[in-house]
């Protein structure tokens, strides 16, 4: 009869599949830490809506929301990437909602950054995307 000096199993003598085991446990609680954010060159847009604009005249019309766009975004350090010319407008009860295309944002979705121009006092909000 042979007696061992210590009644617990030591890690040598674990079987295979134990190590096996534990080993795709490991990985499994790994994959579910969540990564951090890596910053990127390009801005994002706005995590919540903010003013942009001090209010200068109404936007009662397509054109002058257009316009009141053009005019926020000549004042943005990264105003050559919005491609004004092919913004999208849409009449939304008391302001328009203008989707302006961004050349950095080429190949991904949303491709497009949300503004927000009121009619009554033209103050252009950027929106977020989602």
């Amino acid at each position: 009869m042979k007696f061992s000096a210590s009644p617990l199993r030591t890690p040598a003598s674990f079987p295979v599949r134990t190590h096996y085991f534990l080993a795709g446990l490991a990985s499994v609680l790994m994959s579910c830490q969540q990564a951090k954010p890596v910053a990127t060159d390009a801005p994002q847009t706005a995590a919540a809506p903010t003013e942009a604009t001090a209010p200068t005249q109404a936007a009662l019309t397509e054109a002058a929301a257009r316009e009141a766009i053009t005019r926020y975004l000549k004042g943005q350090s990264n105003a050559n990437l919005y491609v004004v010319d092919s913004a999208s407008v849409v009449d939304v009860d008391n302001h328009w909602q203008v989707l302006v295309p961004r050349t950095d944002w080429a190949g991904r979705m949303p491709n497009r950054a949300a503004f927000e121009v009121d009619k009554q006092t033209g103050t252009v909000r950027t929106l977020m995307v989602k």
